[in-house]
């Protein structure tokens, strides 16, 4: 297994300040995929399920032409009958397994609301399913078209690295059940179940792994204490120290072919300004767990 260590930059306000590198420590697992049928081999599985459960992030290149997906959608079915990962997700109420991330005005794939992902806007840090009772605890990126135009960078931070930098204080509320989290409307999937109340930390029981859900425009504190540990964290986010442990995954060193995966709970990621119209990548996302809810304080 190769790792992917190109130099990296850290990325912006969430993205709005001057590139400054990052340390060579940065680097993450990178394995080529020479066929389809890697799909389907057991030596290939073990490795992807290894360094998922270890590292909690895999950089894949295909190489071979796969506009259908048709590899990762495999490889997500063999994960399942070989190392007990849930099956993909369905996006929404009309949307299956796969996602389509590409800029679009007026073609939206849910609802009659346009993702933030359908956007060219930045897109702050976050995890994805964050409004979900059961998030996935992993989902893949695979890169149809990357930006050609200079923007489209993917941002990566270590939630490990991340909560080191975080007072006990904020830690331990984090923990609580005191946070409202808003399910964005074209991810509604029956009427009535538009937010939900829980903690934004929790422990993975089978893992003993820290996990986080966030994404800041759709949670709301429900106390004092709630506030000041998500303001905090917010705070945490834009400072120096985790500016640090940025790793900045840009289209050069993802290009055409090339598929992230990553633990949804473990890992941070956002996304700046898309500059090309033509961008295109496609999510998928896959075995949903419950996200415990803690004692309160």
């Amino acid at each position: 297994m190769q790792r992917l260590s190109r130099p990296l930059h850290s990325a912006s306000k969430l993205f709005r300040h001057k590139p400054r590198s990052t340390s060579s420590i940065h680097s993450i697992p990178s394995i080529p995929v020479p066929g389809p049928t890697l799909a389907s081999e057991s030596s290939h599985l073990d490795t992807v399920n290894h360094t998922l459960q270890n590292e909690g992030i895999l950089h894949m290149h295909l190489a071979f032409p796969d506009d259908e997906s048709r590899y990762i959608q495999n490889l997500l079915l063999n994960l399942h009958k070989s190392h007990a990962h849930g099956l993909p997700l369905t996006h929404s109420a009309n949307r299956g397994w796969m996602w389509d991330i590409r800029p679009s005005a007026d073609s939206f794939q849910s609802n009659n609301h346009q993702a933030r992902s359908e956007t060219t806007e930045e897109f702050p840090w976050h995890t994805d399913c964050s409004y979900e009772a059961e998030p996935p605890r992993f989902f893949a990126l695979q890169v149809l078209q990357p930006d050609q135009c200079g923007g489209g960078t993917l941002s990566v931070l270590n939630v490990d690295q991340l909560l080191t930098l975080l007072s006990p204080f904020a830690r331990e509320w984090l923990f609580t059940p005191n946070y409202r989290i808003t399910v964005p409307p074209e991810f509604i999937k029956s009427q009535g179940e538009t937010e939900i109340v829980g903690n934004l930390l929790t422990i993975n029981p089978n893992s003993n792994a820290t996990q986080l859900r966030f994404r800041e425009d759709i949670v709301t504190p429900l106390c004092e204490e709630a506030a000041k540990a998500l303001a905090e964290l917010k705070r945490v986010l834009l400072g120096p120290a985790a500016k640090e442990r940025i790793l900045n995954l840009t289209p050069e060193m993802l290009p055409r072919g090339s598929i992230i995966l990553m633990d949804n709970g473990r890992w941070l990621h956002a996304r700046n300004e898309v500059k090309d119209p033509n961008r295109h990548l496609r999510r998928v996302r896959w075995d949903a767990r419950k996200f415990c809810t803690q004692p309160q304080v």
